[in-house]
């Protein structure tokens, strides 16, 4: 919970709380998408939280709207925050997962938006073109009110949202997995590594893949992208499939997408996100960093 609630005599939430909860999800959503952290996303509804407390909501048209502006500011401030602390990330800097609500697989939209890939596509794009990719294509804002929570007139806007949405499409996965391939893949991968079948994982791994291991200097992993699925294979050969005995998968739904939960000893240690193209895993993001776990405990809510 964001603040600390109000209530009116009547123990019901007053305008301002009530207002504030109504839009809480969609507002987390937007900060997410912007900063690909959990935790920073936390930290920009807290202060839009306590701008919004202070609000004469008489002289607010759009509430929605104003929450909004304010949570999409405050994010590009910390954006630039978290730019900088990522110059001295150690290894691969990899998102905050998010065990989310089978709803948000539903929304396919919303489920490609925060996806591992997608979001790390979006790390590309400098912040304010960033905010504007969010809010015109995952939240179909209209460029004037993009054009007041970005502090740009609405042309420049329209041309960075151009800009933002051409860099993206050549970047972004080639076609829309659907769930059921997607698990499929994921149960054939899983099958090999807990084996060590050098040869299934070559079966199911895109010749260019890519593996990106996220331990923040906390947890051992790989300390820069290896590619090719030989490589990659061998790797995850000669890993956890080694170790099988002491390790356990559960599938999960984290950003949207199946995914694989890796506990040893019955401790959660690593969330695997895949990316799938073609039948094909041509992405795998491993997240190992124990401060960017915490929102695997619960599931989180997101709304569009």
């Amino acid at each position: 919970m964001v603040g600390t609630p109000q209530t009116a005599d009547d123990d019901r939430p007053d305008r301002a709380t009530e207002g504030f909860l109504a839009h809480r999800n969609l507002l987390f959503t937007v900060a997410y998408e912007m900063l690909g952290s959990a935790a920073d996303a936390e930290d920009v509804l807290q202060e839009t939280w306590l701008r919004w407390a202070g609000v004469d909501l008489d002289a607010v048209r759009d509430q929605r709207a104003y929450l909004v502006r304010v949570t999409t500011r405050q994010a590009l401030i910390r954006l630039r925050t978290l730019s900088r602390r990522k110059e001295s990330y150690v290894g691969p800097w990899l998102p905050e997962p998010l065990l989310t609500a089978p709803d948000v697989a539903e929304d396919v939209a919303l489920a490609d938006s925060v996806s591992m890939a997608m979001l790390l596509v979006l790390e590309t794009l400098a912040p304010t073109e960033r905010a504007v990719f969010v809010l015109r294509e995952v939240f179909d804002l209209g460029y004037d009110e993009i054009a007041e929570a970005v502090d740009k007139n609405p042309a420049a806007v329209r041309q960075i949202a151009h800009r933002a949405r051409a860099h993206v499409a050549a970047r972004r996965p080639r076609q829309v997995v659907s769930a059921t391939e997607t698990r499929s893949a994921l149960d054939a991968f899983r099958r090999a590594v807990e084996t060590g079948d050098l040869q299934s994982l070559l079966d199911i791994l895109a010749p260019d893949v890519v593996l990106l291991g996220d331990g923040g200097g906390v947890k051992q992993a790989v300390p820069r992208p290896i590619l090719g699925a030989d490589k990659v294979a061998r790797l995850l050969a000669g890993g956890w499939g080694k170790v099988a005995g002491s390790t356990s998968w559960r599938p999960a739904q984290v950003n949207g997408h199946p995914a694989l939960v890796v506990q040893l000893d019955g401790e959660l240690d690593t969330v695997l996100a895949l990316r799938i193209e073609d039948g094909l895993i041509s992405g795998i993001y491993a997240i190992r960093n124990p401060e960017k776990l915490s929102h695997m405990q619960r599931e989180t809510l997101l709304s569009r």
